[in-house]
């Protein structure tokens, strides 16, 4: 099948900018908890974008594991690509598209490493398999095989035995604060509903609709 071909007709309720809520992340919240009733997958699967030392945009998925009132929470070895162009580039955007609803949430900010207590505190409700893993793994560095990769987790596995996990100083959180958000509903013939919000020079959110 030819890519033009494939159309979608999208369906969904009116956005309307005056019914949104003033906070954008509560007007987040209240989509993402529509998202999770109509179970949604992974609905806090997000696209994380940077921008490398050569200027390149950079993106991939990461999960969001806390909005808290300073903004979105997810976590990662410090060391990998994204890390090192976080640590050179504080500007991001990240992108929830949830094609059950209809739905795509974008924003954009600036990226902080959270506090070491909080990442602490995340890293022990994982599972151990997966905090093992993380401190086992290079990530984002050269491994010559699954197999050499399974055998630098099993070596992790023996060495630390039944001993409690203390999170590597290299893994843990960033919050991205965000400085604009648009949230877009599709529907018929492509009249799609577009809402942005924008901090302005007072701190506060200014609501505009955007044409599609």
């Amino acid at each position: 099948m030819a890519f033009d071909e494939l159309r979608e007709d999208y369906k969904g309720t009116a956005l309307r900018k005056e019914e949104c809520a003033s906070d954008p992340k509560k007007q987040f919240q209240r989509w993402f908890d529509q998202a999770v009733e109509q179970k949604v997958e992974m609905a806090n699967a997000m696209t994380l974008a940077t921008v490398d030392a050569e200027g390149a945009p950079q993106a991939r998925i990461v999960l969001l594991k806390e909005l808290d009132s300073d903004g979105f929470v997810f976590y990662t070895n410090y060391d990998s690509a994204k890390g090192k162009e976080l640590q050179a580039n504080k500007r991001v955007s990240l992108l929830f598209y949830w094609y059950a609803m209809h739905r795509q949430i974008r924003i954009d900010g600036v990226v902080a490493k959270v506090d070491a207590r909080t990442s602490d505190e995340y890293f022990a409700t994982r599972p151990r398999d997966s905090n093992i893993a993380a401190i086992a793994s290079a990530q984002s560095e050269v491994v010559e095989s699954r197999e050499e990769l399974l055998l630098q987790i099993a070596a992790v596995k023996e060495r630390v035995g039944s001993a409690a996990l203390t999170r590597p100083e290299n893994w843990g959180g960033y919050r991205v604060v965000p400085h604009a958000l648009e949230f877009w509903q599709g529907q018929p013939d492509r009249s799609h509903d577009r809402v942005k919000y924008q901090l302005d020079t007072s701190g506060a959110w200014q609501r505009t609709r955007l044409a599609p």
